[in-house]
């Protein structure tokens, strides 16, 4: 039957690729899943011929079952607010599975080729902190945690700890069955610990490069666990995850200006931090919501830029009401999307999806930014960094250089918040204060639907 296998196999690996590919627009995104998913349905269903698999069936279908019924189960619960950190735990549980492989495969104290029993080494290491690392990234995002654990001298003590890891790694992987069971204990002890030690101190403005990275690391894994069990479908599954979080990682970055030795060793993205704060000129200036629908009912165009404030308030659905009814008087009503809104990758993209807003009046910073210039109105909801001018004027700041939002070269700008603290990342936004900048305070929600009552007034 091994032909049987590795031709599922093959087919699997190219609804993968296939899959994935149809994920690179949101327009096929779901066709693409579906995919993916039904090419993880033949490689999970050709196991129960794999030669190897010698009467442990019960425990796959049991398995099975109760993964599946606790995934399936969770994912009908969660809220699109909840995504991230449900994104980061699930993350973290593959990089986990693939240690649990590694481990097993080196439990059993069996020869095998040196290049095959360091790369075993290798994705342990790799699953080991990706798993521990994504549990206290969903910790923070879902506030069980605090956001930051900081003390002197932390990066010596992690570097030192990574080391210590490391080398009886490489004891481990060039011993050939040398190694105690003790020995292989302590290895993930301290992988897990190094995991954990390595995101304590990262702040949650930085968490969408978190969650994208060790999403990477989660791939790799996979990917050398598969070539120790010399599957295929395990390994190109692995590299294209593992390859796609990579350049995501670097793409995110980069959208902050920021290296990603910075996200993991600095201290910026401490919520409350007060790093590069400085005195604001002008004053916050309120609103009333009739006001603002006046404004905006009687404008030639609006932009609006989601942020995790209308993730907070669910507010996607009013917001998308509210773009038809100015749509209706002939407003041309764009949205605008920075890539680090919201608290992973694409998250403000998602939630408009759910609302129905057609993909073609959504607009990514380098397509929209120009277009600011000329809207008589850019309705801020729930944004901040992204939104913060000092990114262009204040070398002091920790965000100077990061590519912006230019909500505030709009006529007016209209700012949708719930109170006049500062962002996640603890960064005063100068935008507030700015003359052409009006605050509409309260829940998105309850504001925008506000807004829609005195349109339908009109």
């Amino acid at each position: 039957m091994d032909w049987l296998v590795q031709a599922a196999y093959f087919i699997s690996a190219i609804l993968f690729i296939f899959g994935l590919k149809q994920m690179s627009s949101p327009v096929t995104a779901r066709r693409g899943i579906i995919w993916a998913g039904l090419g993880m349905v033949v490689a999970t269903a050709v196991t129960f011929v794999h030669p190897q698999i010698h009467g442990n069936y019960i425990w796959i279908i049991l398995a099975m079952v109760v993964s599946s019924g606790l995934a399936w189960w969770s994912g009908r619960r969660v809220a699109m607010t909840d995504m991230p950190q449900m994104i980061a735990i699930y993350n973290g549980l593959g990089g986990g599975a693939a240690a649990a492989i590694a481990a097993v495969e080196l439990v059993k104290h069996h020869e095998m080729p040196l290049i095959v029993q360091i790369l075993a080494v290798l994705g342990a290491l790799i699953g080991t902190i990706a798993f521990s690392g994504s549990t206290i990234a969903f910790a923070k995002l879902q506030g069980i945690m605090r956001k930051t654990f900081r003390f002197s001298g932390q990066q010596i003590v992690n570097l030192g700890l990574f080391a210590l890891t490391a080398l009886i790694g490489a004891w481990i992987a060039f011993s050939g069955t040398e190694y105690s069971g003790f020995v292989l204990l302590i290895f993930f002890v301290l992988a897990l610990a190094f995991g954990v030690m390595m995101t304590l101190p990262i702040g949650g403005a930085d968490m969408p490069v978190v969650i994208s990275l060790f999403n990477a690391l989660t791939g790799l894994a996979v990917g050398l666990e598969g070539y120790v069990l010399q599957n295929p479908a395990m390994m190109i599954a692995g590299i294209v995850v593992g390859s796609a979080g990579t350049l995501l990682t670097q793409l995110m970055a980069k959208a902050m200006n920021r290296p990603i030795s910075n996200v993991l060793f600095s201290n910026f993205g401490d919520t409350g931090s007060t790093e590069g704060s400085d005195e604001v000129e002008g004053t916050l200036k309120p609103i009333e919501a009739p006001d603002v629908a006046a404004m905006m009912g009687f404008a030639d165009k609006v932009i609006i830029v989601p942020g995790y404030g209308m993730a907070v308030a669910q507010a996607q659905h009013k917001i998308w009401e509210l773009t038809k009814l100015l749509q209706e008087r002939d407003v041309d009503v764009k949205f605008a999307i920075h890539p680090v809104a919201g608290r992973m990758p694409g998250h403000m993209n998602v939630l408009l999806a759910e609302a129905g807003v057609p993909y073609d009046i959504i607009y990514d910073l380098d397509e929209i930014n120009e277009e600011f210039a000329t809207a008589n109105v850019a309705l801020v909801i729930g944004a901040n960094d992204v939104v913060n001018p000092v990114a262009r004027s204040n070398p002091e700041s920790p965000i100077y250089g990061m590519p912006i939002l230019n909500a505030d070269k709009a006529e007016n700008v209209i700012v949708i918040k719930r109170g006049k603290g500062a962002g996640f990342s603890g960064i005063e936004n100068h935008l507030f204060y700015a003359d052409n900048t009006r605050m509409l305070y309260g829940d998105a929600q309850a504001m925008v639907g506000e807004l829609i009552s005195a349109i339908k007034e009109f």
